[in-house]
């Protein structure tokens, strides 16, 4: 754990935790928090951030790097500088143990958490189908990088044992690992799916952990911010196979899930289970208000998520500015224009928030731009669910910005939608409940 102190707090302090927040979209995200805070908020107030990163000399450089960037913004004056300070943990999220530790760290040494932005994720090896990309890139420029085809993810990549030291393995050659929920002295060590875990269920143990120190955020309640992915098709998702394994489309998987539990979380009909989520360690009663889940996604940013060398990296770049000066909505490009929709997130006055579901329905909110690359955050189509849970609802954008074969929301999609989302918080409380009694 590391705390980087920059002057005395005022008694106004917001606190944001950031996960993944060394790299890329992350570490773009905390640079623009920083920023806005800075200029919307009054001088009174303070920020802050909470930095999760894998390493404790990430953790220093991370901060270090933050810090340079405040007192060199243009947009900071050396009075205003001191107004933000930050504060780093450890966080390995695709080992539980790590979860727990970072989340007890937190507990005994932060008053409070106004805002989780869960962003940290892997995409695991990606596997290209380079003769269709090429194609794709010259003669379907706009949709191919923006609902990519040409590509697909490993199978079954697993964690390393939670439980054991014996090597990780991948999880079709793993049927010896018994996958039963039943705990016994003795019983084998359930599989846990690295994206799987990496992407959202490390981080529902790691909220679930912290709720303690969201109850104190009530007035507002606290907001726990889901990033996303533009492309969560319906059909990369399957009950079956919560964690993604017997997919080559377990990254999608993972985000269609994030898309799922955010948009029905505030639904009666997973309240018996939001209810156990909310519900603090050791204690009896669920938190009242509920902190408030969004989801979002960051647009196409030209991160590494995906890593390929140089040539094809700055290639890929290319493809981008084309398709949006072509009339793409969602290619964001750079990681600054793609923190835009999770940094409104976090700093709206739950006023405009509450205001704008009130109009239009819970929705996903996306970084967009236009042409000329200014940005906007829009709300994006979700399978079953539409723009915002509301038959009829339409887009701005026509059809470039939606998926091919994408159907208008109808009354029954909708009530698919929640009944879907009620068996997945079923689901994830009965894993987390599992896995809890099995670290003890």
């Amino acid at each position: 754990m590391l705390t980087m102190q920059q002057s005395e707090e005022p008694s106004d302090c917001t606190y944001v935790l950031v996960t993944g927040a060394n790299t890329g979209l992350g570490f773009a995200t905390c640079c623009r928090l920083a920023d806005e805070f800075l200029t919307t908020r009054p001088t009174s107030q303070s920020l802050k951030l909470i930095v999760s990163t894998r390493s404790a000399k990430k953790s220093k450089d991370t901060v270090a790097r933050l810090q340079h960037h405040v007192s060199s913004s243009p947009h900071t004056k050396a009075i205003s500088a001191s107004r933000i300070s930050f504060h780093a943990v450890q966080l390995d999220l695709t080992s539980l143990r790590s979860v727990r530790v970072a989340a007890q760290e937190l507990l005994s040494s932060v008053p409070t958490i106004d805002t989780i932005i869960c962003n940290a994720g892997i995409a695991g090896p990606v596997i290209i189908n380079w003769p269709q990309a090429f194609w794709a890139a010259i003669f379907d420029p706009i949709y191919s990088v923006t609902f990519p085809y040409f590509a697909r993810g490993s199978l079954g990549l697993l964690t390393k044992p939670q439980l054991t030291t014996a090597p990780a393995k991948n999880a079709t050659e793993s049927s010896a690992v018994s996958t039963s929920s039943s705990i016994s002295s003795g019983a084998s060590e359930p599989l846990l799916g690295e994206i799987f875990s990496a992407n959202i269920f490390g981080h529902y143990l790691f909220a679930h952990a912290l709720t303690p120190l969201l109850a104190h955020a009530s007035h507002p309640p606290a907001r726990i911010i889901c990033v996303s992915s533009l492309d969560t098709p319906d059909y990369a998702f399957s009950l079956t196979d919560l964690q993604g394994l017997t997919t080559t489309q377990a990254y999608h998987s993972s985000k269609r899930l994030t898309d799922i539990l955010a948009l029905t979380a505030s639904l009666p009909t997973s309240k018996p289970y939001t209810d156990k989520f909310f519900t603090p360690p050791g204690r009896s009663r669920p938190l009242a208000p509920h902190p408030r889940f969004y989801v979002c996604h960051p647009g196409i940013c030209a991160t590494d998520i995906f890593p390929l060398i140089f040539i094809l990296k700055w290639m890929k770049i290319l493809t981008f500015y084309v398709a949006r000066w072509l009339g793409s909505p969602w290619h964001s490009i750079s990681t600054r224009k793609g923190a835009c929709a999770p940094v409104w997130l976090a700093l709206a006055a739950q006023e405009t928030l509450d205001s704008l579901e009130e109009q239009g329905g819970l929705g996903k909110w996306g970084s967009a731009t236009d042409a000329g690359g200014s940005e906007r955050v829009r709300r994006t189509e979700v399978d079953g669910w539409g723009y915002g849970g509301k038959v009829g609802q339409g887009t701005e954008f026509g059809n470039k910005g939606r998926r091919r074969g994408a159907k208008d929301l109808t009354v029954e999609d909708r009530e698919a939608f929640e009944d879907l989302g009620r068996e997945a918080w079923k689901e994830m409380e009965a894993l987390r409940e599992e896995w809890e009694e099995r670290l003890g």
